[in-house]
C-alpha cells in the first residue's frame, strides 16, 4: 500500500487495518492522548477542486499527527500553468513525505501516484473518492457495531460517491443496492470491477432504476447533491430527471426501522434530501463528517509513517 486511490486496490484486510487505526485515533484523541507520528513530516495538499471538509480535516489531521500541512492551489504551482505531472512529482518528491490531491480528472491522480516516489493521497476525483467511504464505513461501524451483513443504499446520481461505496461495501462485505434513473448509471468499468470484489467477499450489489426497490431493507440509506462541481450548467435538468430519487420520509420508511441516514455533504436540503430526513434522529451525517477526520489520519500515518 504506496498510495490510497481507490479502495478496489487495496485488500479487506488493509481497509479492516485502516478502520481500526482511524477508531484508536478518534479515541485517543478523545481522552487526550497525543499521537505525534509524523513528527517532521509534510503534506503537500494540491487542489484544483474546492472544499470544506477535504481542506479542515486534513490540515488539522496532519498537525494532530505532528506533521505540517501545505495548502497548494492551483494558483500557487506551476502545474496550473502548465508544468508536466512529471516534473511537478518530481520536484514536490524531494520536498515532501506525501502529497494528498483533489481534482478533476483521475488519470492525473494516477500519473502523478506513477511518477512520485512518496505516497499519494486521492482526497477525491470525478471517477472515485475514497476517503469519504472510509469515513462512511467508520461511521457505520460506530453506529451498527458491524459492517459485514449489513446493506447500504444510495440513491441518487451514479458518481465518485457511488463508485467508491460500491468498492467499499465489497470489502468489507457489505451488501449494496444503487438506484440512478437511466442515463446517470456507474461507470461501466467501475461496476465490473466492483462485481468482481463482490463476488469474492460474498456480498450482493444491486443496479436499479427504483428508488424503492434499491432502499428496502436497507440499514444505511446515502444519497449525495444532484449537481456535482463542474455540473452547474445541467443543473434545472438535473433536478426535474433526479426529483423522483429524492430521499424524503416516504421513501425512507421503506427502510429498516433503524436504518440510518448518511449525506457526504454539502447537501441541498428539498433536493436530493427534505429536512425532516437530513435533519431527523437517524441521520448521522456529523458523525460521518467527523470521521473524516480520524480516517484520514490513519491513512497519512499508515502511508507517510
Amino acid at each position: 500500500m504506496k498510495d490510497l486511490i481507490s479502495l478496489h486496490d487495496l485488500s479487506s484486510e488493509e481497509i479492516k487495518e485502516l478502520l481500526e487505526l482511524g477508531l484508536k485515533l478518534k479515541n485517543e484523541l478523545k481522552h487526550g492522548i497525543p499521537h505525534p507520528v509524523l513528527k517532521g513530516k509534510t503534506l503537500g495538499m494540491i487542489f484544483t477542486k474546492s472544499s470544506t471538509r477535504t481542506r479542515v480535516s486534513f490540515e488539522v489531521g496532519m498537525t494532530q499527527l505532528g506533521g505540517y500541512p501545505l495548502f497548494l492551489s492551483s494558483n500557487d504551482i506551476q502545474l496550473g500553468r502548465g508544468e508536466t505531472i512529471h516534473d511537478t512529482a518530481k520536484v514536490l518528491e524531494r520536498y515532501l513525505d506525501g502529497i494528498m490531491i483533489r481534482t478533476y480528472a483521475h488519470s492525473d491522480v494516477l500519473e502523478l501516484a506513477e511518477e512520485a516516489d512518496i505516497p499519494v493521497i486521492n482526497a477525491l476525483t470525478d471517477l472515485l473518492h475514497p476517503c469519504q467511504v472510509l469515513a462512511d464505513l467508520m461511521t457505520a461501524y460506530e453506529h451498527k457495531g458491524k459492517l459485514e451483513g449489513l446493506k447500504l443504499a444510495y440513491i441518487g446520481d451514479g458518481n465518485n460517491m457511488a463508485h467508491s461505496l460500491m468498492y467499499g461495501c465489497a470489502k468489507v462485505g457489505m451488501d449494496c443496492a444503487i438506484a440512478a434513473p437511466k442515463g446517470y448509471e456507474c461507470d461501466a468499468e467501475v461496476i465490473a470491477n466492483a462485481k468482481n470484489d463482490f463476488k469474492m467477499s460474498g456480498s450482493t450489489l444491486v443496479l436499479t432504476d427504483n428508488p424503492a426497490e434499491a432502499i428496502m431493507n436497507a440499514d444505511i440509506v446515502y444519497t449525495d447533491t444532484w449537481v456535482s462541481m463542474g455540473q452547474e450548467a445541467e443543473k434545472a435538468e438535473r433536478q426535474k430527471i433526479f426529483m423522483p430519487y429524492q430521499v424524503n420520509k416516504e421513501l425512507f420508511s421503506k427502510a429498516k426501522n433503524d436504518a440510518v441516514f448518511m449525506h457526504c455533504l454539502p447537501a441541498y436540503r428539498g433536493f436530493e434530501v427534505t429536512e425532516d430526513v437530513i435533519d431527523g434522529p437517524q441521520s448521522v451525517i456529523f458523525d460521518e463528517a467527523e470521521n473524516r477526520l480520524h480516517a484520514q489520519k490513519a491513512v497519512m500515518a499508515t502511508l507517510m509513517g
